[in-house]
């Protein structure tokens, strides 16, 4: 089966966005919070990709709805874990809000994919 490209382009997009946590996260302030924070945010936004692979796999239209969810939930979930690093260092304000941005674009893409679905 051949993967449409627009479906190849959300995993490649998927997958530059958890590259971009992983960077910016290298540059975060090393404290006890961001700690914990940067853990949870890491693994949440490599969710999203994975869990959009596994939705290409899917058994049947409704396991693909359902994996899509996960996605937007992860996509979500980064987005909350974003919204919490504050008192950030000037240098990385551009690309905190770059990461905030997209993690709320893929929010709606997969909320879109899954109105999609259900029609």
């Amino acid at each position: 089966m051949k993967v449409s490209s627009s479906r190849s382009d959300l995993v490649d997009r998927s997958f530059r966005f958890a590259l971009a946590v992983r960077s910016f996260v290298r540059k975060l302030p090393k404290n006890q919070i961001n700690l914990q924070d940067s853990m949870q945010l890491v693994r949440s936004s490599g969710s999203i990709g994975a869990n959009y692979i596994e939705a290409q796999e899917a058994l049947s239209k409704k396991d693909f709805g359902m994996r899509v969810k996960i996605c937007r939930k992860e996509a979500k979930e980064s987005a909350y874990w974003l919204s919490l690093f504050s008192e950030l260092p000037s240098s990385l304000e551009h690309e905190h809000g770059g990461l905030l941005d997209e993690a709320q674009q893929l929010t709606k893409i997969f909320s879109s994919i899954v109105e999609k679905v259900r029609t």
